[in-house]
């Protein structure tokens, strides 16, 4: 049974940085993206990153790309968000996800086929 657990949010001062990472289990997931998306109270779900699980190709959402540093440790099996520089419109729950790979639809939530539980990050001001 394929699995997504994310782990490391909680709650984080403005200015401040958060890495959330997220432990895949039950397939290969070579021929995969794993993303990061996320959804504040109210807001529609939003991509965040993604990176291709065998070669290492990242995307970023434009606004986000020069603070959030997503990477993979395959031996782990876990992909990671590592958020500096750290604002209150970042305060939201992440959620990590798995697609196939296709480079056009990387950004596409309704792409991917298997999503983890969400962690909550809250930056305060």
């Amino acid at each position: 049974q394929v699995q997504l657990v994310e782990s490391g949010g909680g709650l984080v001062r403005t200015g401040g940085s958060l890495r959330v990472s997220c432990l895949a289990s039950g397939r290969d997931f070579a021929g995969y993206h794993m993303g990061w998306f996320r959804q504040a109270p109210g807001k529609e779900r939003e991509f965040v990153a993604a990176i291709g699980w065998a070669g290492g190709t990242t995307y970023y959402a434009d606004s986000m790309k020069s603070r959030f540093t997503i990477s993979r440790d395959t031996a782990k099996s876990t992909v990671y968000l590592q958020m500096n520089s750290l604002e209150p419109d970042d305060t939201a729950d992440y959620y990590c996800a798995a697609a196939p790979e296709k480079k056009q639809r990387v950004r596409d939530s309704s792409w991917y086929v298997q999503w983890g539980q969400g962690t909550q990050v809250t930056v305060s001001s």
